[in-house]
């Protein structure tokens, strides 16, 4: 098959990804703006974003603050979501990999580490949630399976997903490409059913509220499904906008990778809030079933699209994390390791008695690190390097740079303490003391971006100074 073929778009667009880590050749970056918004719109059309707008009534908040918090908060997280593609567009690098210029050849390992172990539980997560889904309407139809059931269900979901995230970018971008748009059609029909069906008390709280009153319930909601939920997929980025085409517009590929998170995660989430909203509880299945009743089984099928199409970006990511660790093997066979340890992870979701504390904790956790880990990120890659890194450094080295960068660790690991200090989740170990002293107010994420990149650039003052790109 020629570089011509490939690149005219005429090849099978399923074809294996036999890339690794390497810099996406020429011919192999044939991608489009549009279809990362496929990609990432795909993503995010799951049940577990109703699960998040839920979430908000949960807290207290009442449907109308819910759905502000929402839709503002997004704006901020994915927006920094579009730039962070621009990375990946820039270097044909994916994004791990590109902390080698920012954290040192081996320094990057620690952020590599710590992505690769959290794609691997949000495996766990997202399928345990389809599992919910499955089992709820089932039961409503009176069909009771038993631990046996769940685990055969949640095999069938793992082996589906990690087969399309073994053969790689070009079969998830075909998967997404064709089966985002029927999806969308159906959760729209969906939302119509649902809101002809509820009757949400829009401006008056469902369930009273905890701890520190609506500023703690607003900023914990920001946390998770507001301006933590952009910045979640921020580690992500550059694994797929690598293979846009080096032609294709920066601005365009901005614009569709933060609406391809915005729109679908925005949406559901004010889905769930409204379903919430009319009394009832904050379980995904419960939210399906008592809605949809027996119209939610073949509505179903679909649903479980969303799941899978976060899973198999999940699987790969992890993949790509492995190998910028130090991992040497095929990238194949690291997808494959990982969706063992994740259908582990699964069992451990399986038996969760509370899913909406136990992902309100996860979330709270991930954005402890991701948050210092971008801002360090930005100011080196936008600053230190003028937005054009040595792609060639990354894999090479460079006598003139550290295995380590200790002002990016450092800046790192004190964001992230910072972070911490000013969280408060719902157990005690993740409330930090700043956020007890401010009303049980969550802004660990803002604490993590200001601490962090406003240390790396003062520590690194002298080396933050513009290179410019070999």
């Amino acid at each position: 098959m020629s570089a011509e073929t490939i690149a005219s778009g005429h090849a099978e667009t399923a074809r294996f990804d036999a890339h690794g880590i390497e810099p996406i050749p020429e011919h192999g970056r044939d991608s489009t703006p549009l279809e990362q918004f496929w990609i990432w719109a795909g993503a995010n059309i799951a049940p577990i974003n109703w699960v998040l707008g839920a979430l908000g009534v949960t807290l207290g908040l009442t449907v109308v603050e819910t759905l502000v918090v929402v839709a503002v908060g997004n704006l901020v997280g994915c927006a920094a979501f579009g730039l962070f593609n621009l990375m990946g567009q820039r270097t044909g690098v994916n994004q791990m990999l590109l902390g080698r210029a920012t954290f040192g050849r081996h320094g990057a390992a620690v952020p590599g580490l710590i992505q690769g172990l959290l794609a691997m539980g949000w495996v766990g997560v997202n399928t345990w949630v389809v599992l919910d889904l499955v089992l709820g309407i089932l039961a409503r139809l009176g069909v009771h399976g038993g631990s046996g059931t769940k685990y055969l269900i949640g095999g069938l979901i793992m082996a589906a997903q990690l087969g399309l995230a073994l053969l790689g970018f070009y079969a998830i971008r075909t998967f997404e490409k064709y089966t985002v748009p029927l999806t969308v059609v159906v959760m729209a029909v969906m939302t119509v059913l649902a809101v002809a069906r509820a009757h949400p008390h829009w401006s008056t709280p469902v369930h009273p509220l905890g701890d520190g009153g609506k500023a703690t319930a607003v900023t914990q909601l920001l946390t998770a499904i507001g301006v933590g939920w952009g910045i979640s997929w921020l580690p992500y980025s550059g694994d797929y906008s690598r293979f846009v085409r080096r032609d294709a517009g920066e601005r365009a590929t901005v614009l569709a990778t933060a609406a391809g998170v915005y729109l679908p995660s925005v949406w559901l989430a004010a889905l769930g809030a409204v379903l919430a909203g009319s009394g009832g509880g904050g379980d995904p299945a419960d939210l399906v079933a008592r809605t949809f009743g027996v119209m939610a089984v073949p509505v179903l099928l679909l649903i479980m699209h969303g799941p899978i199409a976060t899973n198999i970006l999940n699987l790969y990511s992890c993949s790509l994390a492995a190998l910028t660790v130090g991992v040497r093997a095929a990238r194949w066979k690291v997808t494959l390791f990982a969706g063992v340890i994740a259908s582990a992870v699964l069992v451990v979701f399986i038996r969760s008695d509370s899913f909406a504390g136990a992902f309100d904790n996860w979330m709270s956790s991930i954005l402890v690190w991701i948050s210092p880990w971008a801002a360090v990120v930005v100011v080196d890659f936008f600053v230190r390097h003028r937005g054009r890194p040595d792609v060639a450094a990354l894999y090479h080295g460079d006598p003139g740079e550290p295995a380590f960068n200790r002002p990016a660790l450092v800046s790192l690991a004190l964001g992230i303490v910072a972070a911490w200090s000013w969280q408060y989740g719902l157990v005690p170990v993740m409330r930090g003391p700043l956020a007890r002293l401010l009303a049980h107010t969550d802004f660990s994420w803002l604490a993590g971006i200001v601490v962090a990149g406003g240390l790396y650039y003062a520590l690194g003052r002298r080396d933050l100074a513009p290179r410019p790109a070999r």
